[in-house]
């Protein structure tokens, strides 16, 4: 029996491959203009991905756009919430002038990481966000403190993986500055996600496999291979059985 799996990218955050790969992804996780694009790109990126009938998802992150939102800050909780329910109500507000809602939240860059390791920090943010549209799934780092918040709010969530990051033991993924982390071989990176979704678990970089549950595959738009990445995924997906659909 054939196996169902999303397949999203951050979009929206000016990297100028967005139109090509909106043609093969099934979700897009849309940047709220903070830390990268603009109003205008949000917008622009929303609508392609409206009219390709892909999921559409808010991607918020810090207000650091010199660093792409990568850079760690250390937010008071009210200060934190407001960033979150700020950039969801944009996002929120653009998706209503299209006739769309938003499916799904997905937290952007250094945020993200360090959600991955406070299941505290994660549940703020996820709260924040469920309190502006109610009716998102949390798409959240499989097997991390995401998860853990998600679970604990009794949010809906999507549990994802990545297709262009390398993992540590602790399913938390490894940081940009070490050499490995970002993967650039599509064929690699295929081949080990055929793996990951086979087995229904993550393969860490040391080979170690932590078991997760598996619905959404996520590569990163502004990595120079995305669109030859997509490809290669799709069709060996493909190939393997496994369907490639958004979320229910």
């Amino acid at each position: 029996m054939a196996r169902r799996v999303d397949l999203n990218a951050d979009l929206g955050e000016g990297c100028g491959q967005d139109a090509a790969l909106i043609q093969i992804l099934t979700s897009a996780n849309i940047c709220c203009g903070l830390h990268a694009g603009s109003p205008a790109e949000m917008a622009h990126t929303m609508r392609l991905a409206r009219d390709a009938g892909l999921g559409i998802g808010a991607h918020p992150g810090y207000d650091d756009r010199a660093n792409f939102g990568r850079t760690r800050c250390q937010l008071a909780a009210d200060d934190l919430r407001d960033l979150i329910r700020y950039q969801v109500g944009a996002a929120k507000s653009v998706a209503a002038g299209f006739g769309v809602t938003l499916e799904h939240l997905k937290l952007h860059g250094a945020m993200a990481n360090m959600a991955a390791e406070d299941a505290e920090m994660a549940e703020i943010c996820y709260r924040a966000a469920l309190e502006v549209e109610p009716a998102m799934r949390l798409m959240t780092i499989a097997a991390t403190a995401q998860q853990e918040a998600a679970e604990a709010i009794g949010a809906r969530w999507i549990g994802e993986i990545f297709a262009d990051r390398a993992y540590r033991d602790d399913a938390r993924l490894v940081d940009r500055s070490e050499d490995g982390a970002v993967l650039h071989d599509p064929q690699e990176a295929a081949e080990r996600l055929v793996t990951m979704i086979t087995e229904g678990a993550i393969v860490a970089r040391s080979g170690k496999r932590i078991a997760a549950r598996i619905e959404s595959i996520c590569l990163h738009g502004d990595t120079p291979e995305a669109l030859e990445m997509a490809r290669e995924i799709r069709s060996r997906l493909s190939t393997a059985g496994i369907d490639l659909m958004k979320p229910d």
